[in-house]
């Protein structure tokens, strides 16, 4: 079990997935639970990934069970010992799974629509490539559409509050470049 990510959207598009979630331990052990649960009443194999609500009261609500690997699980490529997408192909090829921890802090950030332009050019290039612990991730996609997941930059720190920042400065530079289209409303 991966650790628990937060996500936040943006009209209804995942705009980043924060790792490790700020909740409880005891939450995340619950979501955890949940989430095993669930998997096992599908008797499914694979990767699965669960996005879960919790509602005011505490409770965890199922939102969405993704049979596969997930963009909020994106940021396991940079910050794991083992990817969800390594996890997918020993699953696949009957290997056995790689051990599940996580290396580091991690901030992923979805490259939306025009986005991705202002990571690949000039001074947003230089500035993206240079922030320490940013990975970049295209996906080599040639149109280009307002909210289209174009890519994503995974920040990892030695602590949250670090990768939060780098990720936060980084939306900033780009949302705010002239170059970016806004997303839909």
């Amino acid at each position: 079990v991966y650790p628990v990510a937060e996500n936040r959207h943006e009209q209804g598009i995942l705009r980043d997935s924060v790792a490790p979630a700020s909740i409880s331990s005891g939450d995340a052990e619950a979501a955890c639970e949940l989430s095993v649960r669930a998997v096992a009443e599908l008797q499914g194999v694979g990767i699965f990934c669960i996005e879960l609500f919790q509602a005011q009261d505490g409770r965890l609500l199922i939102n969405e069970i993704a049979p596969r690997p997930h963009n909020s699980g994106h940021y396991t490529l940079d910050a794991c010992t083992v990817s969800q997408f390594e996890q997918q192909v020993r699953v696949t090829c009957g290997l056995p799974l790689g051990e599940v921890r996580l290396l580091s802090p991690a901030v992923m950030v979805n490259l939306l629509g025009d986005e991705v332009t202002v990571v690949m050019s000039g001074e947003g290039g230089r500035e993206t490539f240079s922030t320490p612990g940013a990975s970049v991730h295209l996906y080599g996609k040639r149109v280009i559409r307002p909210g289209r997941k174009m890519g994503h930059v995974t920040f990892t720190a030695p602590e949250r509050e670090i990768a939060v920042a780098s990720a936060q400065q980084f939306l900033s530079r780009v949302q705010n470049s002239p170059s970016a289209v806004p997303s839909p409303s």
